[in-house]
């Protein structure tokens, strides 16, 4: 599948300009000139090509050779939340392969999960059952427990805060991001998606990389969000345009209800103070695909109005039913999802269609006088490919449906990095960032596969793990409410067990760098049951085996985690 030892993929093909080799200190790196960023909506006026160092869209950046090695991932989609099933029907599922292009994978050569039977259980969640080797934690091919854990301390750097504010040396965060710097797309995962703590680690990295010189800097935050929730958000930290509070209790609806809470409220508004006193702008993208604002639909429609009016009654037919369905982002979801298997299918061949009109008609990289007359510019391609992955998600069923679902969240996230040419940190659960599925017949492709295949270590993923949290999820019984719940303490045997016997209460791991430690690497590299966590709580998922080494190249574990604070 898809390799994590960084010394099976050599450094070159960056696709950003003066990204420093993996033996220069993070200080070497050359600084970029901090264009700012092009505004969503403002296809038809200013200039905006591709930035110093992006790749241009479409085109495909050099391969590195890249070797099998250790994998995993948890489960995504459902498992963890968000996006429900539809019916089962078929579909064209060409609409989804958008301008970015994924190299083979080579075959999986890492340790072998047992037959899973997972399935759906109509709530966000999955269930599965599956042999797996070293559940017990405590015996170790090349060594005693001992020398595991004493291998682990070597390799742990202590983080000393996890509030984004705190004001202490941020030495502990120069080691994290050596351990990110030759990436352009990070992965930060969440345990749960309603722990305080996982919030403010993240979000204490993603302010220190921001602030970081030249290249170095990591100026967008992608969300598991819909692309039209990013571009509110997008718009907001920019220009202060709109209330923050409205836009997230009108978008974190639904599946996305995760992220209303005070936390990501903080999060923005630090981006939104910064953006004030700097040129190089901080930028929110959502890469998800559950639901299209009706904005989204008119800036395609007004592009077209004013550009290319020809094209324009073709596609206001094509997005008629789309357009018909309800204003509000509950009753949407709930509309489309209850709509006949044929009417859905309808729906995707339309929107499929009206993407490949507009892609078929040329796209540039500008939005206004630097591309040529009639071209259409990338980024309204780009909108229009997200609204045919929308429709062609909901004419899905089951693992294709899943499949579908975190491929599309990786090229998205692929796309807006070549087309911005900047670092993006993106934030998702640990399901989705993570490399294998747990879940292999249900959930057979997770986003961070996705995004290796696609770029291969310009993607590196960082899971986070929990001896016990706190965590705002949805009951059972479903709907927009959410209660605290707690994991309780890691169990022996478990992967948090061991791991909270580390010196450091809370602390970093690059699990790249422990191959070389026999004992510790077999330790890592066995499956052993592990906290995942939904956003709707069902404790008969909450403890799935999983390899650590085979899931991600960092670990940020963190002892005690509390709920997040909801706001409504």
């Amino acid at each position: 599948m898809i390799p994590t030892s960084s010394a099976d993929r050599p450094n070159a093909g960056r696709s950003g300009a003066g990204r420093s080799g993996a033996g220069r200190p993070d200080g070497d790196r050359s600084g970029e000139d901090g264009v700012g960023a092009v505004r969503f909506g403002e296809y038809g006026s200013g200039s905006a090509g591709v930035r110093p160092g992006a790749v241009a869209p479409g085109a495909a950046p050099a391969r590195r050779p890249v070797r099998s090695g250790l994998v995993l991932a948890l489960a995504a989609a459902a498992v963890l939340g968000t996006v429900s099933a539809a019916p089962a029907v078929s579909a064209e599922q060409g609409a989804g392969a958008g301008t970015v292009t994924a190299q083979a994978r080579p075959p999986h050569t890492g340790h072998t999960y047992g037959t899973g039977t997972g399935h759906a259980d109509g709530i966000g969640a999955a269930v599965g059952t599956g042999a797996t080797e070293g559940t017990g934690g405590t015996s170790h091919p090349y060594g005693s427990d001992r020398a595991v854990l004493a291998g682990l301390n070597r390799h742990a750097h202590p983080l000393r805060a996890t509030a984004p504010g705190d004001q202490r040396p941020a030495g502990d965060l120069a080691a994290l991001a050596r351990m990110t710097r030759d990436a352009e797309i990070i992965g930060f995962g969440e345990v749960t998606h309603g722990s305080k703590e996982v919030f403010d680690v993240r979000e204490r990295l993603f302010r220190y990389l921001a602030t970081r010189p030249g290249d170095a800097a990591v100026t967008t935050f992608a969300l598991e969000q819909p692309w039209s929730t990013g571009v509110r958000l997008d718009t907001w930290v920019r220009t202060g345009e709109g209330d923050l509070r409205t836009i997230m209790r009108e978008e974190f609806r639904s599946d996305y209800t995760s992220w209303r809470t005070e936390e990501f409220h903080r999060l923005f508004s630090w981006m939104r103070e910064y953006n004030r006193t700097h040129d190089r702008q901080l930028r929110v993208m959502g890469n998800d695909i559950g639901d299209i604002g009706r904005e989204q639909y008119a800036r395609v429609l007004g592009w077209a109005e004013r550009h290319r009016p020809a094209l324009l009654p073709v596609l206001r037919e094509r997005y008629a039913q789309l357009l018909a369905l309800p204003a509000g982002r509950d009753a949407r979801m709930k509309a489309l999802t209850g709509l006949p298997p044929a009417q859905r299918r309808s729906l995707a061949a339309d929107a499929q269609a009206a993407h490949r009109l507009l892609s078929g008609s040329g796209t540039g990289t500008g939005t206004g006088t630097g591309s040529k007359p009639g071209r259409v510019p990338a980024r309204v391609v780009q909108e229009a490919l997200v609204i045919s992955q929308m429709a062609t998600m909901y004419s899905l069923d089951g693992a294709e449906l899943h499949r579908f679902r975190d491929d599309s969240m990786a090229r998205n996230t692929v796309w807006w990095q070549r087309d911005t040419g900047e670092r993006v940190l993106a934030a998702a659960h640990n399901g989705h960032l993570a490399y294998r599925s747990a879940w292999p017949h249900q959930y057979p492709v997770t986003q961070g596969a996705a995004l290796r295949d696609l770029v291969g270590d310009d993607y590196v993923a960082i899971g986070t793990s929990v001896h016990s949290a706190g965590f705002l999820a949805r009951p059972e019984t479903g709907g927009d409410r959410r209660e605290v719940f707690d994991t309780g303490a890691a169990h022996p045997g478990s992967n948090e067990h061991t791991l909270d016997r580390v010196r450091h209460r809370d602390f970093v791991i690059d699990l790249r760098g422990t191959t070389g430690d026999r004992a510790t690497a077999a330790w890592l590299a066995a499956p052993r049951p592990t906290f995942l966590v939904p956003a709707t709580y069902v404790p008969s998922v909450m403890r799935e085996p999983q390899s650590l080494a085979e899931g991600y190249d960092v670990i940020v574990h963190l002892h005690r985690a509390e709920a997040a604070t909801p706001f409504d």
